[in-house]
């Protein structure tokens, strides 16, 4: 395996310094950036739903373009993926599903 040189990783680093001047005022995201996805920025929302619309929205990524599914029963996901100056951007969205904790709350009443 080849080691990379940091220049590999300029084209995310490059839209997460224009999203710093361009959207100082939206939620800030957890960030990642990596070798083994060189061209790719990942922008995450830990419970905070609206955070990620927040970013969609004003990255115009169309709505019906995000995808939606419940991991591990219990934890909601949005993704969505976009081409933005040079860079492929990953936003992805986790909160916890109301419908599993009214579930498991019956379950440990129940018991």
């Amino acid at each position: 395996m080849s080691i990379q040189p940091f220049e590999a990783l300029s084209a995310p680093l490059l839209v997460l310094r224009l999203f710093a001047a361009e959207y100082p005022h939206l939620p800030a995201p957890g960030v990642s950036v990596s070798t083994v996805y060189p061209d790719r920025l990942e922008l995450s929302f830990h419970n905070d739903l609206a955070g990620f619309e927040a970013w969609r929205d004003a990255l115009g990524i169309a709505p019906e373009s995000v995808s939606f599914h419940v991991q591990d029963g219990r934890t909601r996901v949005l993704k969505a993926e976009s081409y933005y100056a040079g860079a492929w951007l990953l936003l992805i969205g986790f909160a916890k599903d109301p419908a599993s904790v009214v579930e498991r709350s019956r379950a440990e009443v129940a018991s």
